[in-house]
């Protein structure tokens, strides 16, 4: 038995707000004076002056079953029998060696929190008993809350509440509290407290108050981020190891100004390793959610201020709202909601071979947006807008579109910044909502692999936007201190550190499995073979388990190492494990400088034959995506219309006469040129990657600014150029599938199916930067040739020659195979629609096993060794 206070089960203890800096220190000076004062006098005198204060109405009852006698107050009190199913905790005390188990249920709208304490030997006397100092909070575990009828309310005056410990049955004590539902919930902090010692406070093994949420559960620390459980409970998971404390903020539909509910989330309850968690019922009338996370270590900058902002879940699935220049904290919040239900049908990834693509990068809201593309403005500049013109890839012969980055992403400085690593930005989706354009993108999708296209994805992992990214969270871990190397910038990722790796893993999971993305392009590569501390490593963890990851394992893996930072690519030795591909940068480089007269023939010979130098190390040429103009630089009618000074880095030529002009013979040069262009990147080895308005001759008036590129023009199609260029590609197109054994090539050509030649036949000049023309004869493989059909027409060798010189050139042409003649397909200097053909014209016999062709200036030929019969 143990005395009790009659009449009350607890009373008030005032509470001083100015001397909690230690957070658990919860008592006036004055108090605890009288508190010695009144040691002797035993808990019954020690009490019963509080309970003048206590409130009116009382919230939370203590369930004690109270008998009276002229002595004494006696009790018994039992253990509830109902504890089946309510949720357990488990502390230590800091002393005593005591053993604290609370017990959570929910029963008829109401909470009842049951607290049992054993084992705790604090050496006290006779007639020694424990109470129970306690009090409830949400938003700041240094602020308790006053509970009235109407709810919680923050009340400086109000302090904690004493409820008296009863010995139960089984020797232990016991306190049992009540709360109603409507003040849920809550978090209830508390500490035990001698009646005969004024100075022994009890508290848990970790030196603070023992506390356990009301209300909802201390959730789970897998998976990151929002989840869904069978019964329909929402867990949230977010990783900070340097927080001190974590809040998460919740919101409903009213507006973001202010969070409808906080919760400051217990280190013990709520939080396993680094890893903070809660979990709630999901018939809570919220909307959007974000954390407050708060700590000394949290910030890079110690000026910084933005642990009093809201920061986006890193896992968060769908952007709520989302406030560019920021609303008051906030800039993005999570959507609390499920992703849509979407039917993918008999939907499946077309896993088409690299050696076989033919790759268009373009940006999604440029490419429709324009009124030429005469789409709905709901539509236009959308995912939606993009599936609509799935006839124009396949008429180019299209199989792949690489897409720009359409994560959510800093409108102030482009898609190259991402906000976000796992959330769609709302301006491609036809409303502009979070929900329709997670369905526009899954339609589009499926729409292009309906028609065997297979979609890829740009990704930054190098940096992040300089706010309303990763920033507050835990700056420590997910960011280099100070930048790194050359990158010296803030949001510089450290994406080797585990947690950052985990992260980028994830989501490119989240793209393949929800979203059945075909692969991706990871811009600034480079920046992923650095660690810790900036160091580069010659086996990144990051790129290696990118490589194994099973679920990524059908996907495209392609490392560009263009910085769009500095406008420059990183030329590095980029680690493989026969699955990673490259943006070839050196075959843009040294096509550009053959055509404009300054490069070496062994160079240019090298990009035709797949890049040996860069793929010959186990992966071979389809591993190389070459490109002439990407959407970063020049595009190509600009690559030959401009050439000042201050594009000395584009190694660009105007063809005689500095940007827009009229002169006939510049305009044709100029043609030629981007014919030669695209003729070059269709016949060498390797991935073709075509940049958004190659085919209509879009132009940035000579800018390689980012921000200077300008929305499709779908008008410009039906020009002459567009009819003729798009016509040409779709051609190029067609001759790779058609000689796929010698321009689709998974592996090098054999020394024995390759001649190279100069203009009278000789071996080439290799050495001689004087000499701009060079020649190559590709041979089939004899058995392809005796698989054929005597009555079919047999495709056979191919003759190709460039020159880059200003005059034209005698061009000799070696002996055809036996049975066949020479076919000229393509003369990039003809006018149109003559200057290539599928079925050709043939070379006539000059003289006895001699057939020449006159080259003229800046052009580029291919002949087709063919037995065509009339």
């Amino acid at each position: 038995m143990a005395n009790l206070v009659p009449t009350s089960s607890f009373s008030v203890i005032p509470w001083n707000q100015q001397n909690y800096g230690a957070k658990w220190s919860c008592f006036h000076k004055s108090w605890v004076q009288r508190k010695q004062h009144k040691l002797q006098l035993g808990l019954q005198n020690l009490i019963s002056p509080l309970s003048q204060n206590i409130p009116s109405k009382l919230c939370a009852t203590s369930r004690l079953s109270i008998e009276e006698t002229e002595q004494q107050v006696t009790t018994t009190f039992t253990q509830p029998k109902d504890l089946k199913g309510a949720l357990a905790y488990l502390f230590r005390t800091e002393i005593g060696g005591g053993l604290v188990r609370v017990y959570v249920t929910e029963k008829k709208a109401r909470y009842s929190v049951y607290i049992e304490i054993s084992s705790l030997d604090i050496g006290g006397g006779e007639g020694e008993t424990s109470v129970l100092c306690w009090g409830v909070y949400r938003a700041d575990s240094s602020c308790f809350l006053h509970m009235d009828s109407t709810g919680l309310s923050v009340d400086a005056a109000t302090g904690m509440n004493v409820s008296p410990l009863v010995q139960t049955s089984l020797g232990k004590f016991a306190v049992e509290l009540e709360f109603d539902a409507k003040h849920v919930p809550l978090y209830l902090s508390f500490f035990l407290m001698s009646s005969l010692d004024a100075e022994l406070e009890i508290r848990s093994h970790r030196k603070t108050n023992f506390c356990v949420p009301v209300g909802f559960r201390p959730g789970y620390s897998a998976p990151l981020g929002l989840s869904f459980s069978p019964d329909g409970s929402m867990n949230f998971a977010i990783f900070s190891r340097h927080a001190e404390s974590l809040v998460l903020c919740l919101y409903d539909d009213t507006g973001v100004e202010e969070p409808a509910l906080e919760l400051d989330l217990d280190p013990y309850v709520n939080k396993s390793g680094d890893i903070w968690h809660i979990s709630f019922e999901s018939d809570w009338n919220f909307v959007n959610y974000g954390y407050r996370c708060r700590g000394a270590l949290l910030q890079q900058n110690k000026d910084d201020s933005s642990a009093e902002h809201i920061v986006l879940d890193p896992y968060a699935k769908i952007i709520g709202n989302s406030y560019p220049n920021g609303l008051g904290s906030v800039k993005n919040l999570g959507w609390l909601g499920k992703e849509p239900a979407f039917d993918w049908g008999d939907d499946h990834h077309p896993d088409l071979s690299l050696e076989k693509l033919v790759v268009y990068r373009l940006n999604v809201k440029l490419f429709t947006q324009h009124e030429s593309s005469q789409l709905p403005s709901d539509l236009a500049g959308t995912f939606s807008g993009l599936a609509k013109k799935v006839l124009h890839f396949k008429d180019l012969g299209v199989n792949a579109i690489l897409l720009e980055p359409v994560f959510t992403f800093d409108e102030k400085k482009g898609p190259y910044f991402p906000c976000h690593f796992f959330s769609l930005m709302d301006i491609y989706g036809p409303s502009g909502g979070h929900v329709s354009t997670i369905t526009s993108m899954k339609e589009m999708v499926k729409t292009m692999h309906a028609n065997g296209i297979e979609i890829l994805m740009e990704v930054v992992f190098s940096n992040t936007a300089e706010i309303g990214a990763l920033q507050g969270i835990d700056e420590l871990c997910y960011y280099y201190a100070n930048g790194v190397g050359d990158l010296n910038i803030q949001s510089t990722l450290n994406c080797n550190y585990p947690i950052v790796q985990n992260l980028i893993l994830d989501s490119l999971r989240h793209w393949v499995t929800e979203f059945h993305i075909d692969g991706f392009s990871f811009v600034n590569a480079s920046h992923m073979l650095r660690g810790f501390h900036g160091e580069y490593l010659s086996r990144p963890p990051l790129v290696e388990a990118i490589a194994f990851d099973p679920i990524l394992s059908t996907t495209k893996l392609i490392a560009d190492c263009w910085d769009p930072h500095d406008m420059v690519a990183k030329e590095t030795r980029f680690p493989h494990w026969m699955r990673w591909a490259e943006i070839n940068t050196k075959f843009c480089d040294d096509v550009r400088n053959f055509l404009r007269g300054e490069n070496l023939l062994s160079n240019l010979a090298t990009r035709l034959c797949g890049s040996g130098d860069m793929f010959s190390d186990g992966r071979g040429p389809a591993f190389s995506f070459n490109y002439i103009a990407r959407n970063f630089g020049l595009s190509l009618v600009d690559l030959v219309s401009f050439s000042g000074d201050e594009l000395a880095a584009e190694l660009s030529w105007n063809c005689g006469e500095e940007g827009p002009t009229n002169d006939t013979a510049v305009l044709e040069r100029r043609l030629k040129q981007i014919r030669n262009f695209l003729f070059i990147l269709f016949i060498s080895l390797g991935v073709p990657v075509l940049s958004m308005g190659d085919e209509c001759g879009q132009s940035s008036g000579g800018s390689p600014v980012y921000g200077y590129i300008k929305p499709f023009n779908w008008s410009a199609l039906k020009t002459g150029f567009g009819k003729q260029t798009t016509e040409f590609i779709s051609f190029l197109s067609s001759l790779r599938m058609k000689q796929s054994d010698l321009l689709q090539s998974r592996s090098f050509l054999k020394e024995e199916n390759i001649e190279w030649h100069g203009s009278d036949g000789t071996p080439p000049r290799w050495e001689d930067p004087s000499c701009k023309f060079l020649a190559m004869a590709l041979k089939t493989e004899q058995s392809e040739l005796l698989e054929s059909t005597v009555s079919s027409d047999i495709s056979g060798d191919l003759f190709i020659a460039f020159n880059a010189a200003d005059h034209p050139e005698i061009v000799v042409l070696p002996l055809p195979p036996e049975g066949m003649s020479w076919y000229r397909l393509v003369d990039t200097a003809l006018p149109f629609p003559g200057f290539f053909s599928t079925s050709g014209e043939v070379v006539p016999e000059q003289a006895a096993g001699l057939f020449t062709y006159q080259m003229k200036s800046y052009s580029c030929t291919l002949f087709e060794a063919n037995n065509h019969t009339v």
